[in-house]
């Protein structure tokens, strides 16, 4: 039996935790470890706990730290761990600083309980997930124009392949099919790609690949 997929739950509403905690306890490939009502709770527990989450599903307006301002703290302290805003906030400010701080997918409260589900099951297997309402705020992003110079960022042809997989929408593994490697050389691939662009996700790695013009726009998926 494939291992669940470990979430933390970073939420102060006590009703709509309460949804969640029930629709993760009705997946079995979902399993939560840990339920915080704030960013600082969370922070604990993240430094003190021997296993860390998976998916962190982290609410923006908490009491105390912000759910974006506990993003940076959150990569430090477990850089493996993929964070999915799941909020009220539907700002393009707030959408754009998470994807741009660290966040690998953005989610509405409004969503569906399907459509929450499938977002950590894609963010977990190396996807993004973006509620339909706000990814024309990470696409406006995408185009936005850019200091940096095209020349001063030098992929290789094969990390380039995989940035416009990348930007297609594609996860690790269906890279790795598609490119006929090991889905760890994909990962390996794509962490230069991050080190070469100083970014800190897929998501921002398309936004500075399109931006810096390392992505034609006709490579952006119809």
């Amino acid at each position: 039996m494939t291992d669940p997929i470990h979430i933390m739950l970073v939420e102060d509403n006590p009703g709509y935790r309460e949804v969640i905690e029930l629709t993760l306890a009705d997946a079995a490939d979902l399993q939560l470890d840990a339920v915080c009502g704030t960013a600082e709770a969370a922070l604990q527990v993240l430094q003190d706990a021997p296993g860390k989450p998976q998916i962190i599903l982290l609410d923006i307006n908490l009491p105390g730290m912000s759910g974006i301002a506990a993003i940076t703290q959150i990569k430090q302290l477990s850089p493996e761990t993929r964070i999915i805003m799941l909020t009220q906030s539907d700002y393009e400010a707030d959408v754009v600083k998470a994807i741009q701080t660290g966040a690998t997918g953005y989610l509405l409260k409004s969503a569906s309980i399907e459509e929450i589900i499938q977002g950590i099951r894609t963010v977990a297997n190396g996807g993004s997930s973006l509620d339909a309402s706000v990814a024309k705020y990470i696409v406006d992003a995408l185009y936005a124009p850019s200091s940096t110079a095209k020349v001063s960022i030098k992929l290789s042809s094969r990390e380039l392949e995989t940035l416009t997989l990348l930007s297609e929408g594609l996860s690790k593994k269906q890279i790795a099919d598609q490119l006929g490697i090991g889905i760890h050389t994909v990962g390996d691939h794509v962490k230069q790609i991050y080190r070469k662009l100083n970014v800190p996700n897929a998501p921002a790695a398309v936004s500075k690949g399109f931006r810096s013009g390392i992505l034609p726009k006709d490579s952006r998926s119809e």
